[in-house]
């Protein structure tokens, strides 16, 4: 494969090595302290190496990112006002709605309403896979106003759901772009693929987004969606089949990780 940057970058004081696909998505690191190339997928295994040649001093290990050891978890102990796991199904709009009601008549709903009601169908559907294995956090901000509706972790690895209501509506998907009903087409696939992005720089961790389409009347797909995998709710239990990728004890330390709410603050 061509096209690969190798960019330069500090993190967590160490300075590593960064590989990144054109249009920006990183799928590799060096890091020099570690003497380690850490890759967050294997098919570009090859390319990344050829890559980094130039950059490497000595032998070198490579492999997947490796999860924190039992003393970088202990020094995870979040005060309350960090920990993004008692965070309810749209919690950001339940905020949002509290502070700012609206007018109490209008002539159409609220759309952050409807909005809401998908994320707390959906955030109800993931919670019910904690006895399986999972974790779910709901309403994981990111820096600049956006976020992760819910994150899920288990043994099938990690997914980036976003929850989309599209209630008796018709929904076209044609990548990147999703139209529900009569709406004007938006480029919704690219934003998710970004978000899940920023999750993989924060966690380190390969992050996969889902599409979770809230009681559509009807699905149609003319261009099939690249990395991001479309659902409606209803087939929202069968994610709690994938795997298995994680052991338990990842699960639980990327978990940790994934709570901490400054975990999130330089993705």
């Amino acid at each position: 494969m061509s096209g690969l940057r190798v960019v330069p970058a500090r993190r967590h004081g160490r300075e590593r090595l960064y590989v990144c696909l054109p249009d920006g998505r990183n799928i590799a690191w060096y890091d020099r302290d570690a003497a380690r190339v850490n890759l967050l997928g294997e098919d570009h295994r090859d390319a990344v190496l050829a890559a980094l040649r130039p950059f490497l001093t000595g032998p070198v290990s490579v492999g997947p990112p490796p999860v924190p050891t039992p003393a970088e978890l202990a020094r995870l102990t979040l005060p309350p006002d960090d920990d993004l796991a008692p965070n309810r199904p749209g919690e950001a709009l339940l905020v949002a709605l509290d502070r700012d009601p609206g007018a109490p008549y209008r002539l159409r709903a609220d759309p952050r309403r409807r909005a809401l009601a998908a994320e707390q169908a959906v955030g109800d559907a993931l919670d019910l896979l904690d006895g399986a294995g999972w974790h779910t956090l709901h309403s994981v901000p990111l820096p600049g106003g956006d976020r992760i509706h819910h994150l899920v972790i288990g043994p099938g690895g990690l997914l980036a759901v976003h929850a989309l209501n599209a209630r008796r509506h018709r929904v076209l998907v044609a990548d990147p772009e999703v139209s529900v009903g009569r709406r004007a087409p938006q480029p919704l696939l690219r934003r998710l693929r970004a978000t899940a992005d920023r999750a993989r720089h924060a966690l380190t961790a390969e992050v996969r987004p889902v599409l979770a389409l809230v009681g559509p009347a009807d699905v149609r797909v003319t261009v099939p969606p690249r990395e991001v995998r479309v659902v409606r709710d209803s087939d929202l239990p069968a994610l709690g089949r994938l795997g298995p990728v994680l052991k338990p004890a990842d699960v639980e330390a990327l978990h940790a990780m994934a709570r901490d709410r400054r975990t999130w603050a330089s993705c």
